[in-house]
């Protein structure tokens, strides 16, 4: 497996494996933002086929009670990984990859946010090392349904930091 920044090529191949869903362009909105300088948009690959992704918020998490708490520390966020390929090492090499690079940024520390339903994912990132702070917040998005109509939605979430070294 390969993990790698994404490039503008990848987001065919991308979308064709691991498709967002509705009329959504996540992917293209993650590499738009990388593109930006605003984040770093991880890639994993297994024999030329995109098998997970991840995306690491250098301004960290939006949400305010996140924000306010956490001060510039850097989101991991969106960590996907295709369906088919769960339980191979793929969400914790992307893991270990953001980790890394938020090392090479001079990072004390990173986050992420974790669903309230999302159990295998928070017993992952457990697992790996991130502690639980207490930090409660709705994780608000928009998405476009396969109409083209737009919803608003927020998912209970928590906040979970790994300290770096």
């Amino acid at each position: 497996m390969e993990i790698r920044e994404c490039r503008d090529q990848d987001l065919g191949p991308l979308e064709h494996h691991i498709p967002s869903p509705g009329r959504n362009r996540f992917h293209e909105a993650r590499f738009r933002r990388q593109e930006q300088g605003r984040s770093t948009f991880l890639v994993a690959w297994t024999d030329d086929i995109p098998v997970g992704s991840g995306e690491i918020l250098w301004h960290g998490c939006a949400a305010p009670e996140v924000a306010q708490r956490y001060p510039g520390c850097p989101e991991l966020n969106g960590l996907t990984v295709s369906p088919e390929r769960h339980s191979q090492g793929i969400g914790t090499a992307l893991v270990h990859a953001a980790e890394a690079r938020a090392r090479q940024r001079f990072h004390q520390r990173i986050g992420l946010g974790v669903d309230d339903e999302n159990h295998r994912a928070a017993a992952l990132y457990l697992r790996l090392g991130y502690e639980e702070t207490g930090c409660r917040y709705l994780d608000r998005y928009q998405y476009l349904d396969d109409q083209g109509t737009r919803h608003e939605a927020a998912d209970s979430a928590r906040f979970l930091v790994k300290r770096l070294q």
